[in-house]
């Protein structure tokens, strides 16, 4: 099984989650970059207001696509030891590539939100949405950071995972929703027959045109514009 790209991988994720067609006090929240677009295509589908969640990877030197750890909004740091101990990586080079992306979470709240502030999640459950779990470092770190701001639900949800890393956010999570879980996982995007890298422009046009989060219960989720794309 491959997906065409994330938004039929997003297309197909919202016919798992029809339950929360248009639920109150739900939110889809991405995990940008890569989770934006599938995001969006699930905030479309079950009408419900989307906005992304801030976590940055922590790569290991010399490889890093490969997460030995990751931080999120709210302080949350979570890290792989056995990826550490392994690479044998110093503890001072941990707390310097940690440093570094705290920085780009800084510079990722001024680049995709422009001002906004998260809205207050207290009462409300979220749908939380990237396009694939390899590790799972940067979904654990956000599922930790997410529990110290929301008494609701968590969903994670993604197109694809490794078994481990499933496994792992099933114990964390209130429910994982990932349709296909290959025993032969090696890389995300290995199973995408298209997976170019998704801009920070891209992130920005999605997120206006799903429209404000902080709207009011009147205002439409979605402006018009998307009606003509």
């Amino acid at each position: 099984m491959k997906y065409q790209d994330r938004t039929d991988a997003g297309h197909n994720l919202a016919s798992w989650l029809r339950t929360y067609i248009g639920q109150p006090n739900v939110i889809v929240l991405a995990l940008p970059r890569g989770g934006v677009p599938v995001a969006y295509e699930i905030a479309h589908a079950l009408r419900l207001p989307l906005d992304v969640f801030l976590v940055r990877k922590i790569g290991v030197p010399l490889h890093p696509e490969l997460a030995m750890g990751a931080i999120a909004e709210g302080g949350v740091c979570v890290l792989n030891q056995h990826i550490i101990n392994e690479a044998r990586i110093l503890p001072s080079t941990v707390d310097q590539i940690i440093a570094r992306q705290r920085m780009e979470l800084e510079r990722d709240d001024r680049r995709y939100r422009r001002g906004r502030v998260l809205r207050p999640l207290k009462g409300w459950s979220v749908i939380l949405v990237d396009d694939g779990l390899a590790t799972g470092a940067t979904m654990e770190a956000a599922v930790r950071a997410l529990r110290k701001l929301i008494d609701g639900r968590i969903i994670v949800v993604a197109p694809v995972g490794a078994p481990d890393a499933c496994q792992r956010l099933r114990r964390i999570a209130d429910d994982v929703v990932c349709p296909f879980i290959p025993d032969a996982f090696s890389a995300v995007g290995l199973w995408y027959r298209h997976f170019d890298q998704t801009s920070d422009n891209e992130v920005r046009r999605l997120l206006d045109l799903a429209g404000d989060p902080l709207a009011t219960p009147d205002t439409p989720v979605f402006s018009a514009r998307h009606a003509s794309t």
